[in-house]
C-alpha cells in the first residue's frame, strides 16, 4: 500500500513509524491541497480523521457527508485517497471559481498591456485578475463600457455580435476593435440622442445604448413606438402608433398618405413631424406629468417595467391601462369572453366595449 500511496501522491507522507499519521498534499487539475490523515492504531479507517486546509474545507463545502462516509467505508488510505481525489474532480468541475492560480507569466503580461493600452483606460478590475471594464469614447465624445473576461471570448454591452478572433488579441488590438465597432454606430446613436432630447420618451424609463425602441409621447394618452435600424437608422422606422382609435386613426392615416415624402438625407424625427404633419411635446415646452397618466386599475403608472398603453376608444372615456391590468380585469369578469389570444370585455370605467391583447407571460 505504501509504494501505491507514494507513487500517486509523492507530497504526501507518514509522520511516525507506525505510520497512523500522514501529512502534505494531492494534487487535482494541477492544484495541491494539504490534508492531514490520523489513521486508528488498530489499522483499517474507521475512527480515522481528516483534518483540511482552508481552501479543501471550502471546496468539499456540500460533500462533507459523502466524504465522511468513505472515510469511514474505504478498505485502506490508498482508496480513500482515490475517492478525495474523484470528489474533488466534481467539486472543481461544478465550481468555475476554484481554477488554478495563473502562472507569474499570466500577470505579467497583462501588465504589459495595460501599459500598452493606458492605465487611464482601466474602469475596474476584479480580484482575481480575470474580468476588466475598459472606457472608450466614440468621436462623439459618447462614453462606452468594454468588459473583458480573460481567458474567455470578450463582450460588450453593444449592438452587433463580436467575432470569435477577439479572444486571441492583446488588450490594445480589443480597445481598437471595439472603437471601430462604436463609429459604424456612432449615427444610429445620433438619430437617438436627437429623439432623446427633444421629445418625451415614455419607454424605455432609462434607455441604454442597445436599446433600439423608443416610445414617444404624442398627446394625453396617444404616443408612436419606432424602432431604429441600427445599420440603416435615417431609413423609415417600425411604427406602432398607440391610444384610442378616434385618436390614432388619423394619424395612421397621414402616416400612410405621407410615406413617400421620408428624406433620407433628414433625420428621423424630422421626418416624422413631416409626415404625422405634428409637433411632438418636448422637455421645452410641455411637462412629463402631463403624459403619464397612471392606469384605471392599479393607479400607478409604472408596473415593473411597463407603462400604461391600453386606451379605451370611447372619446369621452379615454382611460388608459396597462395591458397586464386590463386583461387580469377582463378575465376575472363573467361577461367577457377570449377567443385565441384577445379578451373581450367592458371598460371598468364607461362600461363601452374593450379588447386586449392576452399579456406575454400568459401566452
Amino acid at each position: 500500500m505504501d509504494s501505491v500511496l507514494l507513487r500517486d501522491n509523492p507530497l504526501l507522507v507518514p509522520l511516525n513509524r507506525d505510520k497512523t499519521l500522514y501529512d502534505g498534499f494531492i494534487t487535482v487539475q494541477d492544484r495541491d491541497f494539504r490534508l492531514r490523515v490520523l489513521l486508528p492504531a488498530a489499522g483499517g479507517l474507521k475512527g480515522a480523521r481528516l483534518h483540511c486546509c482552508w481552501q479543501l474545507k471550502h471546496l468539499l463545502q456540500g460533500y462533507e457527508h459523502v466524504v465522511k462516509q468513505r472515510l469511514q467505508q474505504s478498505a485502506d488510505l490508498v482508496t480513500f485517497v482515490l475517492e478525495l481525489k474523484t470528489v474533488l474532480e466534481v467539486c472543481l468541475k461544478s465550481c468555475p471559481e476554484c481554477r488554478s492560480i495563473p502562472p507569474p507569466q499570466y500577470y505579467s503580461r497583462l501588465i504589459s498591456e495595460m501599459e500598452t493600452l493606458g492605465w487611464s483606460r482601466l474602469l475596474f478590475i476584479d480580484t482575481e485578475f480575470r474580468t476588466l471594464r475598459l472606457k472608450a469614447e466614440d468621436s462623439s465624445g459618447r462614453q462606452h463600457v468594454l468588459t473583458v473576461k480573460l481567458n474567455k471570448p470578450c463582450f460588450a454591452a453593444i449592438l452587433m455580435p463580436q467575432t470569435s478572433r477577439w479572444a486571441s488579441s492583446t488588450l490594445d488590438q480589443l480597445h481598437r476593435q471595439f472603437l471601430l465597432i462604436l463609429e459604424s454606430l456612432s449615427e444610429f446613436w445620433d438619430v437617438l440622442d436627437q429623439i432623446d432630447s427633444n421629445t418625451w420618451i415614455l419607454e424605455p424609463e432609462k434607455p441604454s445604448r442597445s436599446d433600439t425602441m423608443r416610445r414617444i409621447a404624442i398627446g394625453t394618452n396617444v404616443s408612436i413606438k419606432v424602432e431604429v435600424d441600427p445599420k440603416h437608422p435615417r431609413m423609415l422606422p417600425e411604427c406602432c402608433l398607440l391610444g384610442a382609435e378616434h385618436a390614432v386613426t388619423p394619424l395612421r392615416n397621414k402616416l400612410n398618405a405621407n410615406m413617400h415624402l421620408w428624406n433620407l438625407d433628414s433625420g428621423v424625427l424630422h421626418n416624422l413631424r413631416d409626415v404625422l404633419e405634428i409637433e411632438f411635446p418636448s422637455p421645452a415646452t410641455h411637462e412629463k406629468s402631463s403624459f403619464s397618466t397612471e392606469c384605471g386599475i392599479c393607479y400607478s403608472y409604472r408596473l415593473e417595467s411597463a407603462v400604461p398603453d391600453q386606451v379605451c376608444n370611447e372619446p369621452r372615456c379615454g382611460q388608459p391601462f396597462h395591458q397586464a391590468c386590463l386583461y387580469e380585469w377582463l378575465r376575472a369578469l363573467p361577461s367577457s369572453r377570449q377567443s385565441f389570444y384577445m379578451v373581450f370585455g367592458e371598460c371598468p370605467y364607461c362600461s363601452k366595449p374593450i379588447t386586449v391583447k392576452m399579456a406575454p407571460q400568459q401566452c
